[in-house]
C-alpha cells in the first residue's frame, strides 16, 4: 500500500503538470472504486483550473475555485502524466486531460482507491478527525507523550493511529521504532517523555529520508515518472525476518500486531 512518502512523491511529481492548468475533459471508465466516483467530478471539474495541489495524510487535494477533488491511491493505485489520447490499459480507470496537451491517469488494479468531491475540505468526514502531519512543527515528543496518557495499546499501534498522527504506516512504524530503540510491543503509556521525543524525531527523519528517496516500492507503487521509489534498499528491519540486525548482529524478529506484520530486534529495542 502506498504510504505517506509515496503519496508525497506522487504529489511532487505531478504538481508541475497540473497546477495552474485548465481541465478540458474528464474520462471515467470505472466508477466503482472504494466508493463510487461521484458524478459531481465530471460535472464540476471540466473548465476549472487547478489552483493548488496539497496532501492531507494520504489524500491528494486538487483545489479549484468550485471545489476540491480528493484522490486516494488505495492499496495499489498510481498516477502517471501522459500525452492526452494515450491508449488506456485494463486498470486505467480515470483520465483528467489538461489544456497543456497532457493528462493525469489514475491506475488502480485492486480498486481500493477513491476520487471524491468536496466544497469543505476541513470538515469532510474523512479528514476532520485526523491527527497532525508528522513533518509539521505541532508534531513532537511532548504531543505524543500527552496523547499516550492512559493508552494501553502498543506503541506501534499508537503511532499508526491516524487520529494520533497521520501517515505513519506499517513500514515506517517498524523502521522508526528500530531507530528509536523502542520495542513495538511496549504500551504507549509506558514510554517516557524523553523516549517520545526521540520517537517523534526519528519518525520525521525516516519519513523525510523516504520522501527524498522517492518512496518505498514493495510491490505496486510507481511514481509519476513510472520509476520505483528507492527507500527499500535502506530498510533496516522491515521484511528482514531472521536476517542479522545491522547494529548488533542478532536475528530480526517478526510478529503480528493488529493484523499487520511487525519487524524488530529484541536485543536493540526495549
Amino acid at each position: 500500500m502506498p504510504e505517506l512518502p509515496e503519496v508525497e512523491t506522487s504529489r511532487r511529481g505531478i504538481a508541475p503538470y497540473v497546477i495552474d492548468k485548465k481541465v478540458v475533459a474528464v474520462t471515467v471508465r470505472q466508477r466503482q472504486l472504494r466508493w463510487p466516483i461521484p458524478t459531481t467530478i465530471k460535472r464540476n471539474l471540466p473548465g476549472m483550473t487547478i489552483d493548488g495541489l496539497a496532501r492531507r495524510a494520504k489524500y491528494l487535494l486538487f483545489r479549484t475555485s468550485r471545489g476540491t477533488m480528493m484522490l486516494h491511491l488505495g492499496m495499489s493505485g498510481s498516477l502517471r502524466i501522459l500525452a492526452a489520447g494515450t491508449p488506456a490499459g485494463k486498470h486505467d480507470h480515470v483520465d483528467i486531460e489538461f489544456d497543456s496537451g497532457k493528462m493525469l491517469r489514475f491506475n488502480d488494479p485492486r480498486r481500493f482507491g477513491s476520487l471524491l468531491w468536496t466544497t469543505d475540505v476541513d470538515h469532510h468526514r474523512l479528514l476532520a478527525t485526523l491527527g497532525p502531519e508528522p513533518l509539521n512543527d505541532e508534531f513532537d515528543g511532548d504531543y505524543l507523550w500527552q496523547r499516550a496518557r492512559g493508552r494501553k495499546v502498543s506503541i506501534k499501534q499508537f503511532i499508526m493511529n491516524a487520529n494520533i498522527v497521520v501517515g505513519v504506516g506499517n513500514i515506517y512504524a517498524s523502521e522508526a521504532l528500530f531507530r528509536a530503540g523502542i520495542s513495538p510491543k511496549i504500551s504507549a503509556q509506558r514510554v517516557s517523555k524523553r523516549r517520545m521525543q526521540v520517537m517523534a524525531a526519528v519518525i520525521k527523519e525516516v519519513l523525510a529520508e523516504a520522501i527524498e528517496a522517492g518512496g518505498t516500492t514493495l510491490k505496486d507503487f510507481l511514481n509519476s515518472d513510472g520509476e520505483p521509489g528507492y527507500f527499500k534498499q535502506d530498510l533496516r528491519v522491515y521484511g528482514r525476518e531472521h536476517a542479522a540486525c545491522f547494529d548488533c548482529g542478532e536475528p530480526i524478529t517478526r510478529c503480528v500486531q493488529g493484523q499487520r506484520a511487525t519487524y524488530y530486534c529484541k536485543h536493540c529495542q526495549k
